[in-house]
């Protein structure tokens, strides 16, 4: 019997065991702690040493603890200096409540998505502040200006300059210049009023042809005199493109928003340097971002030497001035028949691909369509629209070879630019018209928009990855990036996430890059500028925290007890057969 017994036993022990069911017990809770360190910049130095010994103290001797950094991301804590460029606490709390255990934050107070953070997710941790030391500081906000220019154009800065904290020996409006640079070089210096506090813009103009060199140029504008205690905020850095000659000529006659918008656009989707020009009077034709008078001869000049032609308005007033360009010329008339016309799906074109998946019924129609006084017998009609969704489809967007072999693309809708101007979903169809028809135009020449990846943007603050975006129509796959400084060269592959964007990480520099297998060039600069280190107020305080008692869920499996009572049972039923002569 008692075999028998010894046997059951043991068996009901292995099958516990392979079955592992789990019963749940109460976590006290200061068990299995979860403490998260700020790890962003404006963390270092003092208030990085002291949340160091904070997480040590709070963390290191207590059974389950658990370490982590925050950030721009979460990750494992390790005791590098802190480098991030923002402080979001809210992933690092969502983390962390999928665990038992105390929350503690060890943080400068500076968070920046306190009220993304809902209030029961905020009252859980307990919160330990570190503050910085107060300091005055006179920073360089941000700068703002055109991005492709020709050695002709003029330099147009938008600096935005301010100060925080208080300054000692009192306020009062202080003295400063703005220097700008390129590559060492002084460029030009205009002196500034500092504020008491808070933000001013001023403008900062030069002419182009002070450049040494034409191509990517990378501009610092330094806040110069200040005096303040924190000097790695005091210049920002703006990357811009000048050539000789503008690489798009836009004439605009009578000039209307959708020129304005077109423009913009084009300059924006192309990466060249575009050249407006408006007839405000009949045969007289002026600079459209001075409204400087231009000289007929030199208006020829320019769309002579341009690649592309933009030609919107009334085509008949410019006749004269296009009759005897060769390059590539996108023709867009907007004196048609008045009404709603509600554009459709595209047909089979050079263009289908890029405009596939837009949600035509959503965008507002155009306001004209124009019949087309140019030869299009043989164009390829790429999209058409129709009078209040009714009557015959009338062509709007036709692509054409000309004599010669250059191409011509012709849009007789008008009103388009409201689509820009909705924005959203609206104003990527309108730029992704844009672009596919630069594509299909200069696709010969190898300009355009024809970049399988760029940068979002140009310069990024300390801490924070450049994004690239993914914009060929087929799948996305990882490209190998070269990036160049003065000293190094440096190999890295973006990997394109399913949101068509990639994330790299620098360190502070200018780094001319390059993508392998394509001819995609050009510049991206890391600043050594972040938010981080300008003084902010905290935006949140210490707190105790919600004692909560977690429950744990503990598998038989982690009773150590099953496994003594299944091998006793196993080795004592042995042991009885063997004593009595069983087999």
């Amino acid at each position: 019997m008692s075999l028998v017994a010894l046997r059951i036993l043991a068996l009901l022990a292995l099958i516990l065991l392979v079955w592992n069911p789990a019963s749940s017990r109460v976590l006290p809770s200061g068990d299995e702690p979860i403490v998260l360190v700020d790890a962003s910049l404006s963390m270092s130095g003092g208030p990085w040493r002291a949340a160091l010994d904070s997480a040590r103290a709070r963390g290191g001797g207590r059974r389950g603890a658990v370490v982590w950094r925050f950030g721009t991301h979460v990750s494992l804590f390790d005791t590098t200096p802190p480098a991030d460029g923002a402080t979001r606490l809210a992933p690092a709390l969502e983390t962390a409540a999928s665990r038992a255990g105390e929350v503690i934050v060890l943080t400068d107070g500076a968070i920046d998505d306190v009220g993304k953070i809902p209030a029961d997710l905020l009252r859980r941790p307990r919160v330990i502040v570190t503050p910085r030391p107060s300091f005055w500081d006179a920073y360089v906000a941000s700068v703002e200006g055109a991005r492709h220019l020709t050695r002709g154009d003029t330099v147009r800065l938008r600096v935005s300059y301010g100060t925080a904290g208080k300054r000692e020996g009192g306020r009062g409006k202080g003295k400063a210049a703005l220097l700008v640079s390129v590559g060492g070089r002084r460029l030009t210096t205009q002196g500034v009023s500092l504020p008491d506090s808070g933000i001013l813009e001023t403008s900062i103009t030069l002419p182009a042809s002070r450049f040494p060199l034409p191509g990517w140029q990378v501009l610092e504008v330094r806040l110069d005199g200040a005096g303040d205690a924190e000097p790695r905020d005091d210049a920002r850095l703006f990357a811009l493109d000048v050539s000789s000659e503008p690489a798009a000529v836009i004439l605009a006659s009578p000039p209307d928003w959708e020129s304005r918008f077109l423009a913009k656009a084009l300059s924006d989707v192309a990466r060249v340097p575009v050249k407006m020009f408006v007839e405000t009077e009949r045969g007289r034709w002026r600079d459209a971002a001075t409204l400087a008078p231009v000289a007929n001869a030199d208006l020829n000049r320019a769309a002579s030497a341009a690649r592309l032609v933009v030609v919107i308005g009334d085509p008949e007033r410019t006749q004269s001035v296009t009759a005897s360009i060769h390059a590539s010329r996108l023709v867009w008339q907007t004196n048609g028949q008045s009404g709603d016309w509600y554009v459709e799906s595209p047909l089979s074109s050079p263009l289908t691909a890029a405009l596939s998946g837009v949600l035509w019924d959503s965008l507002p129609p155009a306001t004209a369509v124009a019949v087309s006084t140019r030869d299009t017998t043989s164009a390829m009609v790429a999209l058409t629209a129709r009078l209040v969704r009714r009557g015959p489809a009338r062509p709007i967007v036709m692509l054409a070879q000309r004599k010669g072999g250059a191409r011509e693309a012709t849009v007789t809708a008008a009103g388009l630019w409201r689509w820009a101007f909705r924005g959203g979903a609206a104003e990527q169809t309108y730029r992704t018209l844009v672009a596919g028809l630069v594509d299909w135009l200069l696709g010969e020449q190898g300009a355009g928009s024809r970049e399988r990846a760029v940068p979002e943007t140009f310069e990024v603050p300390n801490g924070l990855p450049l994004v690239w975006q993914w914009l060929s129509s087929d799948e996305p796959r990882p490209l190998v990036v070269t990036l160049k400084t003065s000293t190094q060269t440096r190999v890295d592959t973006l990997r394109f996430d399913a949101a068509r964007r990639a994330e790299l990480l620098l360190p502070p520099g200018i780094y001319q890059y390059a993508l392998s297998g394509g001819s995609e060039r050009g510049v991206v600069a890391v600043e050594e500028y972040s938010d981080e280190w300008r003084p902010r107020a905290p935006t949140i305080g210490p707190q105790p925290g919600e004692a909560t008692a977690r429950l744990a869920s503990v598998g038989l499996r982690d009773r150590w007890w099953l496994f003594v009572i299944a091998i006793a049972a196993l080795a004592t039923e042995w042991a009885l057969r063997r004593r009595q002569g069983l087999p």
